[in-house]
């Protein structure tokens, strides 16, 4: 259950507040963010699970609602509207909370260790004991838990953790069967291979713009 006071959000909306606190920190230039950088960052296809493919309109009525909560505040001035979040004050949490709850929203349950390295660029934990205390804080909190831990997967070394603000999660069997036989990959390798991945799809967008405006240039088919 969330927390006494708080709806149960639907997977859109805490991808919007997940999106707001990523920006916040990796963009700073150009936070608050507009209706279509926020739904460019709900719809990235990369450091994101599940990808979604929201229309801009979703977006605003996920705006809409969260503004109505305050977890949402909007800046007015210039041409277009701008969107921040308002998680801390809201949710009574300190930044290191908001930067775990947030790769949680936009990266789905992970582990301790892999939360220490996800969430980097939005606050550097010292070290994995960090990441836990922080966890079992949001867990343990007296006026209602934003984080439970999950039971170990087979074949998994460590426990998973998963945000509460969606209601209770549901624990994939496909998640379990693809994890089931890494108990021997390292957490580091596990990282080091997501982050490849992730550049490599970088790589892949680029080449494919390359290769589509070279097609337009010389009047041939792709």
């Amino acid at each position: 259950m969330t927390a006494p006071g708080l709806p149960v959000f639907s997977l859109l909306e805490t991808r919007v507040l997940g999106v707001l606190v990523e920006k916040q920190h990796t963009v700073p230039d150009t936070y608050p963010l507009t209706l279509n950088a926020l739904a460019a960052g709900c719809n990235q296809k990369t450091s994101r699970d599940p990808i979604i493919n929201a229309s801009e309109s979703e977006v605003q009525a996920a705006i809409d609602r969260l503004k109505a909560l305050t977890l949402i505040v909007e800046t007015s001035g210039g041409r277009v509207q701008r969107y921040a979040h308002n998680i801390e004050r809201v949710l009574q949490v300190p930044s290191q909370s908001v930067a775990l709850l947030a790769t949680l929203m936009l990266r789905g349950p992970l582990t301790a260790g892999e939360l220490r390295i996800c969430s980097e660029r939005l606050h550097k934990f010292a070290d994995i004991s960090a990441v836990e205390a922080f966890l079992h804080e949001l867990a343990e909190r007296p006026t209602g838990a934003l984080a439970v831990e999950l039971p170990r997967q087979p074949g998994a070394r460590e426990n998973r953790w998963a945000h509460l603000l969606c209601g209770e999660p549901a624990i994939a069997e496909s998640h379990a069967a693809a994890t089931s036989g890494a108990g021997d990959i390292s957490l580091g390798e596990i990282a080091a291979l997501k982050a490849n991945v992730a550049r490599l799809e970088a790589e892949v967008g680029d080449l494919r713009a390359l290769v589509a405006k070279l097609c337009a240039e010389l009047g041939i088919s792709a």
